[in-house]
């Protein structure tokens, strides 16, 4: 897997696994449970990953949908 996005927003997060899976594109989160111990106080970041074969589309997806969005 590769990473597509790391962030500390939750709602930019939702949003980006909503965007790829309406793609058909899987997606994991990663050290969710690290940034939960830490007490949510933003040094870890959750980073999203995706398979690396579908990487440079779901950037293209991700990017788009971002620029729609203003």
């Amino acid at each position: 897997m590769k990473e597509l996005l790391r962030t500390n927003d939750w709602v930019r997060l939702s949003w980006a696994q909503a965007v790829l899976a309406e793609a058909g594109i899987r997606t994991e989160i990663l050290d969710l449970h690290t940034s939960l111990v830490e007490g949510n106080i933003g040094a870890i970041p959750r980073r999203l990953m995706v398979e690396e074969d579908d990487h440079p589309r779901a950037a293209i997806l991700i990017a788009t949908a971002e620029k729609e969005l203003g």
